[in-house]
């Protein structure tokens, strides 16, 4: 079987990709994958790094407000259309996955426009316009969040949740753990991250106010990002209670520590939360289209089992919450009982289930 899995942009795309390549290996090793990506994205690093091969196209995003870069966006997308058609040609696939992200679309035009059977990883409550669009030509649409028969054909929507990294699963001792940060396990936790690339606000939020957190005994593992961890390295006094990373390696210890989790609201974000039963504050960004992470962290506070601070609140707001959630056991508790309930543990495998139909 030959497949092709497209797309990527953030740590959220490629992260479930990979997880869905890698079962397909553990259900038949002698499947051929190929990767499709956007050239100079994470994708292009991270997808060799998990043992697989990887084709960049030139493809970038349609920015929503005027700017010189939409000039280039439609020789681009042309560009990329030309290359996915040699992509999908000299590799002929089986069958072919689009998990979102830039290069996602080109390839699953492409594809379905040569009667390939195609399915959409559709990961957020609110798709893309995108999706919305190729729902009609692709044979099935694999969901994390129910009643999407809103947005796609009901008879393509299989409710799979989305795939997150095995290795988060790994339960890591809270001594181990906490000897991994250099932070008391005797002690609350707090993990701080914006994702791969970083969140501007929310470290802002928390440069504002960790002074606060230190002040009430709270511990704090402070993912930055790469582009912010110089700047706040240099304005933070690292201590025995405080640890400052640009990015976490061993994301599983970190889990396992966390009392309290401080997180955009990226689908694989709220899928693994709800995995790994974590009592979550949710900053959706508002720089993503359809303000689907808004709608991500709804679907999760209406049911109560997440909390919510609007980007625009952080300085005010995300410290406070950070506190009253530390403090107040009984909440964190109903937070984790009710997340728990959106949890799909076998997604990566009840997706290539559906793989396996289309053949």
């Amino acid at each position: 079987m030959k497949v092709i899995i497209s797309g990527g942009g953030t740590g959220g795309h490629i992260f479930p990709a990979v997880s869905i390549a890698n079962a397909l290996m553990e259900r038949d090793s002698s499947t051929e994958i190929l990767f499709v990506g956007a050239e100079g994205k994470m994708e292009m690093e991270k997808v060799p790094a998990a043992g697989y091969k990887i084709v960049g196209l030139p493809v970038a995003g349609f920015q929503r407000r005027l700017t010189y870069k939409n000039i280039t966006f439609f020789f681009k997308l042309a560009a990329s259309m030309l290359k996915a058609r040699k992509v999908v040609k000299d590799f002929n696939p089986d069958v072919v996955v689009g998990v979102g992200g830039y290069a996602s679309g080109p390839v699953l035009r492409v594809a379905s426009n040569k009667n390939i059977p195609c399915v959409i990883q559709e990961q957020n409550s609110f798709p893309g316009v995108t999706n919305r669009i190729l729902s009609k030509k692709v044979s099935k649409i694999c969901v994390a969040y129910p009643e999407m028969e809103r947005f796609f054909p009901a008879e393509k929507i299989v409710l799979t949740g989305n795939p997150v990294r095995q290795n988060l699963l790994k339960k890591v001792d809270r001594t181990e753990a906490a000897k991994y940060f250099g932070l008391n396990p005797e002690k609350k936790v707090v993990f701080v991250t914006g994702g791969s690339l970083g969140a501007r606000t929310i470290n802002e939020g928390i440069l504002e106010g960790y002074q606060t957190l230190l002040d009430q005994g709270i511990q704090l593992i402070w993912q930055t990002g790469k582009y912010y961890y110089d700047q706040i390295k240099s304005q933070v006094q690292e201590n025995d209670h405080i640890k400052i990373l640009a990015f976490v390696d061993k994301m599983e210890a970190a889990f396992s520590l966390a009392d309290v989790v401080v997180s955009r609201a990226g689908a694989s974000s709220i899928s693994e939360m709800a995995l790994l039963k974590k009592a979550a504050i949710f900053v959706p960004s508002p720089n993503v289209s359809e303000d689907h992470q808004t709608k991500n962290a709804m679907a999760l506070v209406k049911e109560g089992a997440a909390v919510m601070v609007k980007d625009a609140e952080v300085k005010e707001k995300l410290v406070n919450e950070v506190v009253d959630l530390v403090k107040n056991e009984e909440t964190a508790e109903n937070l984790m009982q009710n997340v728990i309930k959106f949890a799909k543990p076998n997604a990566a495998n009840e997706i290539v289930d559906e793989l396996l139909k289309l053949l």
